[in-house]
């Protein structure tokens, strides 16, 4: 394989790669925003049968607060993998040659906005994690109480998503080295 079919495909890989973060944290986002309009001090959106477990109000600001971060965290995310994407392309109508279409891009820049659009990305999912928490605890009580709904939901949760990020991070980091 002979270096410019090399970095055509590299660069198509690279812009697939940031499509995929574009993507995925569009879905987020908009699931972010959604969680966002949902009103956490409406008593009928509650499932809390003992007075006991019944929310504080620090739990409901966290709530909004991890929406708010999780939401800026993937916009953040976003717009630099756009950014990226926009340099790839630029790079690339600058350059057109016969049969091939290469891009000459900086591989320190894109590794490095690749990586820290992965780090929003990340942020994004510990603080949609958190705000989840938060609201199965308005739902359903909190954690303290010892409600079983409670601990069924959030463990699983809790558990899923770190392995996830972990997985993720392993890919970012592997992408990130080669």
């Amino acid at each position: 394989m002979d270096d410019r079919s090399h970095l055509k495909i590299g660069t198509c890989v690279q812009i697939t790669a940031v499509d995929g973060i574009v993507n995925v944290n569009s879905l987020f986002t908009l699931a972010v925003f959604v969680g966002l309009a949902w009103n956490p001090f409406d008593s009928s959106n509650s499932l809390i049968t003992d007075p006991r477990c019944n929310p504080t109000a620090r739990m409901t600001e966290d709530l909004v607060t991890f929406h708010v971060f999780s939401f800026s965290s993937f916009l953040f995310s976003s717009l630099i993998a756009l950014g990226t994407k926009q340099a790839i392309r630029i790079a690339m109508s600058r350059e057109v040659h016969k049969i091939v279409l290469l891009a000459h891009v900086n591989k320190t820049f894109l590794r490095l906005s690749m990586l820290v659009s992965a780090v929003g990305s990340l942020c994004g999912c510990g603080f949609l994690m958190l705000a989840l928490v938060n609201m199965i605890q308005i739902k359903l009580g909190t954690l303290s109480c010892g409600s079983p709904q409670t601990i069924f939901a959030v463990v699983p949760l809790v558990i899923f998503v770190p392995l996830g990020l972990l997985i993720y991070v392993t890919c970012v980091v592997y992408a990130f080295v080669s």
